[in-house]
């Protein structure tokens, strides 16, 4: 039941009130669709909110008609969460006139417009259309206000744990060199770092150096919890470790905790063995630092981080940073809590503005192990799963000896690309403009209208077989077999189309090369043009 009360006087005043951005009146007599009431919704929403009402004409002057649309309330009001992740009121009126119903939307997220059926929704007169572009680059562009930078009135330095400090401070000093860092009082360094200013202890200073019994009282949300499982379809923990101190208490915590069950992936190199680890240390570590540095303080809830034998979850509350999402995170930064972004970036721990993921792709790569994933984000958590099982270990020793052969510098778009290729998956636009490079270094080859692997992995990994059946035939061969099927069907002629099919590899102006090439030698003609021309073997 919802806690919101409206009266049938005040029902009577709205009703009176010229229909605009945050108001907007339905007759539906007897039925509405769902499907249009949600997109509503949504529109409301991105327009600032405002209320839905259904059971009154929506031309001036408005009668109360009454509604026999959704029965249950609770039904609609549990769908609206789900579709729209908005907890919407809605109100049940009993006028003498009949029934109303009054749903009352709250406004958007700063900076994060609402997305229902693949659209973010606005009213366009008695219309509902997709946003325009002008108006999502507004919402986007939004400032979200820097939470971390904020002052906490109530703390004092007692509150912060000097032994996180003095761990900050030799970071600091090991990644600048400024050995000027050892004179100053832990005060005069928090103000340097500027997580301590003149109006008081921000929320950042919190976050790294507060003691338990401080984040307790100001910040509980600023917590990670830790819960292993021995399986994955298992929903006791086996261990859970709540650490809710500042961040430089914990960080090493963490990761031995994690480390305590990081099987080793055994490989045998000749007369070596390969020891590769189920969960990289750098890969761990940075996934815990995206989770302090871009989660959402201003929402209630722990980062969680969840490790089975094989895999290993982050879940950060608050959806990914304006702007930001799992197609383009490798190329665009955000840091949503930019004031711990910047301490962190003075002891060598991020990037000043990175996101951190190009590192995880790209370690996770040369380990050959799947990708990071980010399935189950939403507005309101970023789920990141990494899993450790190594998938070709041949691949990831290809890729450490690339490296050295060629003295080429890759990027990680670099490494990517090749991993895609390798797993034969497709590739995403912005990886076409490093092929070029990566044929030029003989690394891949073009192989009619596919890449794949270069001879030399092939080679290296000593299945030379399978890269002749990847790479086809040569071309003397595949003319041959055009000219056999031209000789086999010289009383009625070839078609283009069946000769594509002898070299289904090829692409259509490839097997029309071949087949100019064997008529410029006299050993075919044609007769008739485009797809109805007939190909015919010269008499001897």
């Amino acid at each position: 039941m919802s806690d919101t009360i409206l009266t049938i006087a005040q029902l009577e005043k709205l009703i009176t009130l010229n229909e605009n951005e945050q108001c907007e009146f339905k007759e539906a007599k007897d039925q509405f669709d769902s499907t249009k009431l949600t997109k509503y919704c949504a529109a409301l929403a991105n327009e600032k909110g405002g209320k839905l009402i259904l059971g009154v004409t929506d031309k001036p002057p408005r009668d109360i008609v009454g509604t026999s649309a959704f029965p249950s309330i609770s039904k609609i009001r549990s769908q609206l969460l789900d579709r729209l992740h908005l907890r919407i009121e809605v109100i049940e009126i009993q006028h003498h006139n009949g029934r109303v119903l009054v749903f009352i939307i709250p406004p958007r997220p700063t900076g994060r417009p609402i997305e229902y059926k693949g659209a973010y929704w606005m009213r366009s007169g008695e219309s509902l259309v997709p946003m325009t572009p002008d108006k999502l680059q507004i919402i986007f562009a939004e400032a979200e206000p820097d939470f971390s930078s904020q002052v906490c009135t109530k703390a004092t330095f007692n509150d912060l744990d000097l032994n996180a400090i003095e761990v900050f401070r030799k970071m600091w000093i090991r990644h600048s060199g400024n050995e000027n860092l050892n004179i100053l009082t832990p005060l005069q360094l928090l103000e340097d770092a500027e997580v301590i200013v003149d109006s008081g202890i921000t929320y950042a200073a919190l976050i790294m150096f507060g003691t338990r019994k401080a984040l307790g009282k100001y910040l509980a949300q600023s917590e990670i919890v830790f819960e292993y499982r021995s399986t994955e379809s298992s929903t006791a923990f086996q261990q859970r470790k709540e650490h809710r101190e500042g961040f430089f208490l914990i960080f090493d915590d963490l990761w031995d905790t994690i480390n305590l069950r990081n099987d080793l992936h055994h490989f045998q190199d000749g007369l070596f063995m390969w020891k590769i680890p189920t969960f990289n240390e750098s890969v761990i570590r940075e996934a815990v630092l995206n989770s302090v540095c871009h989660r959402d303080y201003r929402l209630e809830g722990s980062v969680f981080v969840r490790q089975y034998p094989r895999k290993i979850e982050f879940v950060s509350p608050g959806g990914f940073p304006p702007g930001i999402s799992p197609e383009n995170i490798l190329w665009k930064q955000s840091p949503r809590n930019r004031r711990v972004a910047e301490a962190f970036s003075k002891c060598g721990l991020v990037e000043r503005s990175g996101q951190g993921a190009n590192r995880m792709f790209e370690q996770c790569v040369k380990e050959s192990k799947s990708p990071p994933e980010f399935g189950g984000t939403d507005d309101y958590q970023v789920q990141l799963t990494l899993h450790g099982e190594v998938q070709d270990p041949l691949f990831l020793k290809f890729l450490e000896l690339l490296g050295q052969k060629t003295q080429e510098s890759f990027v990680t778009a670099d490494f990517i690309t090749l991993d895609l290729i390798n797993r034969a998956k497709k590739l995403p636009d912005w990886s076409k403009s490093r092929l070029q490079k990566l044929r030029k270094a003989g690394v891949i080859e073009l192989v009619g209208r596919k890449n794949i692997l270069s001879r030399h992995y092939y080679e290296f990994i000593d299945k030379k077989g399978v890269y002749t059946r990847k790479k086809g035939l040569d071309r003397d061969t595949n003319k041959q077999l055009l000219l056999k099927h031209i000789q086999d069907n010289k009383k009625h002629g070839s078609r283009l189309q069946e000769l594509k099919d002898v070299l289904p590899s090829l692409s259509h102006d490839q097997v029309q090369t071949l087949l100019k090439e064997l008529k410029r030698d006299d050993i075919i003609f044609s007769t008739g043009k485009t797809r109805a021309a007939l190909w015919y073997p010269k008499k001897e």
